[in-house]
């Protein structure tokens, strides 16, 4: 069943660690000729440093974070705005709090399998999140449920043949 959405403010590029959040939410909307938000820079220094020391966070960790990327939203949503922001959304109740009741968001939902995570991992550096962290997130990981109307992007694909996906869902291409 389709939910009625209002016009497009926000797309979400969401996933666990390791997915090519960035890699895919950059040139999305370089594309589009919006802005984008890391959504990794909204997170307090105590969150980083936690997660730097391999300690996975929790829903109050994430809590100050998921309100600094709402507010993001909230301020393209007031100025008449569009944009892209990268966050893991990990669990339906953190998308809902994204979304608010506008109807406006899209989550677009990289996923893929767990090895070319864990190599992707493997190969990353200068990033504060460890690939030890990886098993925490898809433990506390909610796929988007059907009703949710993610866009679902498989990780393996080139980000041209993501990006193109992205467009054509939103019917933007």
């Amino acid at each position: 069943m389709s939910r009625r959405r209002a016009p497009l403010v926000a797309i979400v590029v969401m996933g666990v660690t390791g997915t090519g959040k960035s890699t895919l939410a950059r040139p999305l909307a370089e594309r589009l000729g919006w802005p984008f938000v890391e959504g990794d820079d909204l997170h307090p220094d105590a969150n980083v440093a936690k997660m730097r020391s391999g300690v996975p966070l929790d829903d109050a960790d994430r809590a100050p974070w998921l309100r600094a990327i709402a507010a993001r939203i909230d301020g393209w949503r007031l100025a008449g705005r569009r944009g892209v922001v990268t966050c893991s959304a990990l669990k339906r109740a953190y998308r809902a709090q994204l979304e608010g009741d506008a109807g406006d968001v899209r989550f677009v939902y990289l996923h893929g399998d767990e090895a070319l995570l864990a190599e992707r991992l493997a190969q990353r550096t200068g990033h504060f999140m460890p690939a030890a962290l990886l098993a925490s997130q898809l433990a506390t990981l909610e796929p988007p449920a059907p009703e949710e109307e993610a866009i679902e992007v498989d990780i393996a694909l080139p980000v041209e043949a993501q990006i193109e996906i992205v467009l054509s869902a939103l019917g933007l291409g």
